[in-house]
């Protein structure tokens, strides 16, 4: 073998090591012998906590998506700030992410009938499908057999997109992750439920990028509305609905509301008010819910594929919160 031949397949076996399984086989069926009941399981604890909070299906499948686009759906955004450990919970980004107590009592649930089996990482997959559904949404089946990492990527948080962001910068994140227009816009239809806070889009009411003006694709009552809600100066704190026509439901509303130029998110709006790809889409899915849940649960499958450890890489913990 050459020289360079060698060289060649020392970089492939590298590049395979640093991107771990990222295409690793998960499957739907991969608790069926050691823990057949797990989904009925964590039903029966999201079902619970939902009666307690209307919001737990959108702060959940939120906190799938950050796990997912830092170093992989490997559950490192559940870890707490320990011995080695700067957890992702203090990154921008995440500090407002919540739930974590609803996944501890999934995680006490689930132990307490097939412990060290499942792991945190695949918990967070399955509460998202089960909520989403639950809510009016599509069911998928939930890909499982991911292990749970000994490490946090604290730095590593700003692969999420930003609500200040604009439509190519969230697309190159997006096009990182290895996902792809029709995932982006389909991901960003979990905002159909759920809600923010003024501080994430008050930008667009006043002074949208240094103009003194707002944000010229917001619908002039849907601006008036905001305004009210949030006053300039006001509390960045007051939350909002994310969809207003359906607050807590998950359709396909969102993607009538962008049509209408009635989008939350500076994230949002830019899905169909600027030019790309993404327009086609929008209106596709606001055409067709059929067509959104469809291509829905396949972005989760494909979300849920990146960068997963398998085998006998990670672990599987036993407190969500810490290695173990």
């Amino acid at each position: 073998m050459s020289s360079f031949s060698i060289a060649a397949a020392i970089f492939v076996l590298v590049t395979a090591s640093i991107l771990g399984n990222s295409n690793a086989q998960l499957s739907s069926t991969f608790y069926s012998t050691t823990c057949p009941n797990v989904t009925s399981i964590v039903r029966g604890v999201v079902e619970q906590a939902q009666q307690n909070d209307i919001r737990i299906g959108a702060k959940l499948i939120r906190v799938h998506f950050h796990d997912c686009f830092v170093n992989g759906c490997d559950g490192s955004i559940m870890l707490d700030n320990a011995d080695g450990i700067e957890s992702e919970k203090d990154a921008p980004p995440n500090q407002s992410t919540d739930g974590y107590d609803v996944v501890d009592d999934i995680k006490t649930a689930v132990e307490n009938v097939c412990p060290g089996v499942v792991s945190c990482s695949d918990i967070l997959a399955i509460a998202s499908q089960i909520l989403v559904s639950a809510n009016g949404g599509p069911t998928w089946e939930a890909q499982l057999g991911r292990r749970d990492s000994r490490t946090a990527n604290q730095a590593g948080a700003s692969a999420i997109p930003s609500f200040l962001e604009n439509l190519e910068q969230i697309s190159q994140k997006f096009r990182d992750a290895g996902l792809d227009s029709t995932d982006l816009v389909a991901l960003s239809g979990a905002h159909t439920f759920g809600r923010a806070r003024c501080s994430t889009f008050v930008h667009r009411l006043y002074n949208f990028s240094g103009t003194g003006n707002p944000d010229p694709t917001i619908e002039a009552g849907y601006l008036e509305t905001l305004r009210q809600a949030c006053p300039q100066n006001g509390s960045g704190d007051t939350l909002n609905d994310l969809d207003q026509s359906t607050r807590d439901a998950f359709d396909n509303h969102y993607f009538t509301n962008l049509q209408n130029n009635r989008g939350l998110l500076q994230t949002d709006q830019v899905l169909f008010s600027t030019s790309g790809d993404t327009v086609a889409i929008v209106d596709r899915f606001a055409n067709s819910q059929s067509d959104f849940f469809d291509s829905f649960g396949q972005s989760m499958i494909n979300m849920g594929n990146i960068g997963v450890l398998t085998g006998t890489n990670g672990e599987i913990r036993t407190d969500c919160r810490r290695v173990n």
